[in-house]
């Protein structure tokens, strides 16, 4: 799977998808340290041991580079986002409980989190490893980077 680049400073960032979707008892944050195992545990039942290990590194940085999106109504973690986790400048991994999708949780995630890499001073984010090429088009303006395949992920370790 190939990276993809996004111009930070060029970035559409819609705020109406966080007030629709708080209308909707969602909300996209910032995690805290002390939810650092509750969302880990998390990941790693629903995506697996790399991403929780990504995610484990995000909460190392200041501030914290993880967003998780919530249901209030059921108290519970539906989704998240990271970067700076495998490399600077990296945004991802990201997920959303499959439940969830649809509902612009995604897209929120994103936006979240590539509008703090802009306030952390990056001109532009790099989406590593990408699976869904089209969304990110679509929300990011993201543009595929030639050969940029197996990237940063060759010959890593599998369980």
């Amino acid at each position: 799977m190939a990276d993809m680049l996004v111009k930070l400073y060029d970035l559409n960032y819609d705020e109406k998808v966080f007030s629709e979707l708080k209308d909707s008892k969602l909300t996209v944050r910032r995690a805290k340290a002390p939810e650092k195992f509750i969302v880990l545990d998390w990941i790693k039942k629903e995506f697996g041991d790399h991403w929780a290990s990504e995610c484990d590194v995000s909460f190392s940085n200041k501030p914290i580079s993880c967003f998780i999106a919530v249901d209030e109504d059921k108290n519970k973690i539906i989704g998240f986002s990271c970067f700076d986790a495998t490399c600077k400048n990296f945004f991802g991994p990201m997920g959303v409980d499959k439940n969830y999708r649809g509902k612009d949780i995604g897209k929120a995630l994103l936006l979240i989190a590539l509008k703090s890499m802009e306030e952390s001073g990056y001109a532009y984010a790099i989406i590593g490893g990408v699976g869904p090429a089209k969304f990110y088009e679509k929300v990011a303006n993201a543009t595929l980077i030639e050969n940029s395949d197996p990237g940063i992920y060759k010959g890593m370790l599998k369980s």
